[in-house]
């Protein structure tokens, strides 16, 4: 059996994930405008990762002899793409924290190590991607729209 902490941790790893499929989900429901037919289904994709990490860790809490959480903290939201964007980075960059700090404390279970080595790539690749996208994001504030028919 895993000792309380890091049962806790990964408790805590699966109460994100469980965010992170509500959060990403209602941004692919709500985003509007133009962009919305190639962020919808990015954002759909990422709550089906999370979802798969929720299971992968909430799988792995009950093989350890935990019982997992079946909660969610509060998700971000916004019809404003760019505010997304960055909620998104700060989501998959919390991940990669988490699940840094479940290595350390799993650090002489070598299988569960690389267990959660396997998806710390994948966050770590979300935080990637984010930071990438976030570097020439439109913006769709209102503010902005209006600075451009003024312009134009």
């Amino acid at each position: 059996m895993a000792s309380q902490e890091l049962l806790d941790c990964l408790n805590e790893i699966l109460k994100h994930e469980w965010t992170g499929v509500a959060q990403y989900s209602q941004a692919s429901f709500i985003l509007e405008g133009v962009w919305r037919e190639v962020y919808a289904s990015k954002f759909e994709g990422d709550a089906k990762e999370s979802f798969g990490h929720a299971r992968l860790i909430g799988d792995k809490i009950a093989a350890l002899g935990g019982v997992p959480v079946a909660t969610r903290n509060e998700i971000k939201q916004s019809k404003d793409l760019r505010e997304v964007l960055e909620f998104s980075l700060a989501f998959e960059a919390k991940a990669v924290e988490m699940y840094t700090q479940a290595l350390e404390l799993a650090e002489s279970n070598r299988a569960l190590v690389v267990f959660l080595e396997d998806i710390l790539v994948d966050e770590q690749d979300g935080v990637d991607e984010y930071t990438k996208l976030l570097r020439d994001a439109p913006a769709q504030t209102a503010a902005t729209r209006d600075s451009a028919r003024k312009s134009g």
